[in-house]
């Protein structure tokens, strides 16, 4: 696994259950772009333990998954985060920063 890689990993992992951050607030830190961070996410090797199902658009839509968005919907749902039309409802309340 790249450096990189595991920096990524790294911050998925401090974002707590019920709340999400954005790919770009990923790649601020990291000095990065969002898109970088999502392929590092992509490549996740462990869905379990490192929570990037917490990781969704800056604009609050879901964006991918490793395990499709069907399950990145449950999971989220799963932690009390209310979702309508594949986007996050009170997105501003529950981001988290990293």
């Amino acid at each position: 696994m790249k450096l990189f890689q595991k920096k990524v990993l790294f911050l998925a992992k401090k974002i707590p259950r019920g709340r999400v951050t954005t790919y770009g607030e990923m790649a601020r830190i990291l000095k990065t772009s969002p898109r970088a961070v999502g392929q590092a996410l992509h490549k996740n090797p462990c869905l379990v333990k490192i929570p990037c199902h917490r990781v969704v658009k800056t604009d609050g839509s879901l964006g991918g998954y490793a395990g499709g968005v069907k399950k990145k919907i449950e999971l989220l749902k799963k932690e009390g985060v209310e979702i309508k039309n594949k986007k996050i409802v009170n997105f501003i309340k529950i981001i988290y920063k990293l």
